[in-house]
């Protein structure tokens, strides 16, 4: 009996011993949030009360809840805010020169580009809901210093490359909307100013902030309809280039241009941390499946939306200039002049229609950008700081280099079609650096614990992440053997793309030997103890 207990004593201290050596010293549960950046802290998650409690009072921790509409609308919010990034000024462009150049028979590829961005943002929201913690986090957790520094590098380049994009477009419609009063340059310092109308909303609470972007994707949908009912497209044409795959060599650019931009590298980071702004017990398997459950059913309304508005858009640029002599000249600047003047008035003259929905698009992709800056700064760095200031720091990180570029570019079309051509492109270059550590976190049972995906869907996920990334590398070749000129500046691509390549292959490499730290270990325990 006495060496029994001797022996049982000498193993819990020798567990104890490895948990404290691997485990750093917990701090008060009050000094938390002050000491750790966190997504959103306990006073502004939105709570989730049960629509009937005597149905859930016999529900254990393992047992997901039954349906509720009710919840489903306190889950909503989320997956809307995360599908302003597929709508935003530089997708709609894309959807237009689609429209114009290849007609109604890339549709088909839209819908499943759409579904693969689906793909990606739902794994997004998993490793958020399951770890309470976003992507940005979890590598600074997992990564040696050196990588992680690089990680948040690249994703902040890659938040202001979208950024320039869109103030350009928030810009681009408040010169149509005034009738060209106020030059390019004018409208990004108007558009600047919604920094401080998203750290107003802030204020008054998550769901406020997620009903102001509601009204600025209704705005767009009735803008983009309304157009759609104005030029009235070809209804079996539509149909057909949704469901019959077509692709010819002369639509292959657009066709790369529709899968490259479904996936935003600060998406994928953005959707990870907004889910975290429910209050949800993630020591509780049951609430936990439930949040994905209902997640993942917003997320698929929000993309369906999303892909309506792109559909309305594609169809009107394809049943007003495909074959025409305009069709190679269209891009954000000229659409709305060659609209209105392929269909004219109305009640409301085409023009305005489309100004008002490329304006609700700038403004609501500037906000998420703002949004997903505070997160990766905040996540990667772990340096807590007020809001209003981590917003005014990412938000000026964005204007100062796009007022230049206003100023450089306001009175070139051309100049601005290339510009955006070199915007798309820093992008593309981004995006393994979001994906590699998402998918590599998400399969990793010591991160997720019985939360990780299944081996089919893993080969899934690393299937579609390879395409978008081989559809981007191939967007990056055809542009640097058009662009780069030079014996100096072509070593300068290759030494790049050198270490571009090898730091990949790191990522890629570096998968196996992740989740050995505290976080790893105690998320292996959160949901092995019953009664969790």
């Amino acid at each position: 009996m006495d060496s029994s207990e001797t022996r049982e004593e000498e193993s819990g201290s020798k567990d104890s011993n490895e948990t404290n050596r691997l485990l750093p010293i917990p701090s008060p549960p009050s000094s938390t949030e002050d000491d750790e950046e966190v997504a959103f802290d306990s006073r502004e998650k939105i709570l989730i009360v049960d629509a009937d409690s005597a149905s859930t009072l016999n529900v254990d921790g393992d047992q997901v809840p039954p349906f509720s509409w009710k919840k489903l609308w306190l889950f909503t919010g989320p997956g809307f805010l995360m599908s302003i990034a597929f709508l935003d000024p530089g997708n709609l462009e894309g959807d237009l020169q689609s429209g114009a150049i290849a007609g109604y028979s890339l549709l088909w590829l839209l819908m499943w580009a759409t579904l693969m961005g689906l793909l990606i943002q739902l794994l997004s929201a998993r490793v958020g809901v399951a770890t309470g913690r976003h992507l940005a986090e979890l590598c600074r957790e997992e990564y040696p210093n050196w990588a992680r520094f690089v990680l948040w590098f690249m994703a902040e380049v890659a938040l202001i490359g979208a950024d320039i994009q869109e103030v350009i477009g928030s810009a681009i419609a408040i010169q149509i909307l005034s009738h060209g009063v106020l030059p390019l340059w004018a409208g990004v310092i108007i558009t600047a100013l919604d920094c401080f109308i998203f750290l107003f909303l802030e204020n008054y609470g998550v769901r406020k902030l997620e009903a102001v972007f509601a009204v600025l994707i209704a705005t767009m949908a009735l803008s983009f309809a309304w157009m759609f009912g104005d030029t009235q497209p070809s209804g079996k044409e539509l149909l057909v280039g949704v469901l019959v795959p077509r692709l010819s060599s002369k639509t292959i650019r657009q066709a790369v241009g529709v899968v490259g931009c479904v996936i935003m590298p600060h998406n994928v980071f953005l959707h990870s941390a907004l889910v975290q702004s429910r209050n949800i017990d993630p020591k509780k398997k049951g609430r936990v499946q439930e949040a994905l459950n209902y997640y993942s059913i917003e997320s698929s309304v929000a993309l369906l939306v999303s892909f309506m508005i792109n559909l309305f858009l594609t169809t009107v640029f394809a049943k007003g200039f495909y074959g025409t002599k305009q069709a190679n000249s269209i891009g954000l600047v000229n659409a709305g002049q060659y609209l209105q003047e392929k269909y004219g008035g109305g009640y409301l003259p085409i023009l305005y229609i489309w100004g008002i929905g490329l304006l609700a698009a700038g403004q609501s992709s500037t906000i998420t950008g703002t949004y997903a800056g505070q997160f990766i700064m905040g996540g990667f760095l772990n340096l807590p700081m007020k809001k209003w200031l981590r917003a005014l720091i990412t938000r000026s990180c964005a204007i100062v280099p796009t007022m230049i570029v206003a100023l450089i570019f306001n009175t070139s079309e051309a100049s601005l079609d290339i510009l955006n051509e070199w915007l798309n492109v820093l992008q593309s270059i981004q995006i393994p650096f979001a994906l590699i550590p998402l998918l590599t976190l998400v399969s990793k049972e010591q991160v997720m614990g019985v939360f990780r995906i299944g081996p089919v869907l893993e080969r899934l996920a690393w299937t579609v992440a390879a395409l978008v990334m081989v559809i981007n590398g191939y967007l990056l070749l055809d542009f640097f053997v058009s662009e780069v000129k030079g014996l100096l500046f072509g070593f300068l691509v290759f030494t790049g793309t050198a270490a571009y390549v090898a730091f990949i292959i790191y990522l890629i490499t570096r998968g196996s030997d992740l989740s050995s730290n505290c976080f790893s270990l105690e998320m292996s325990k959160r949901y092995s103890n019953p009664g969790n």
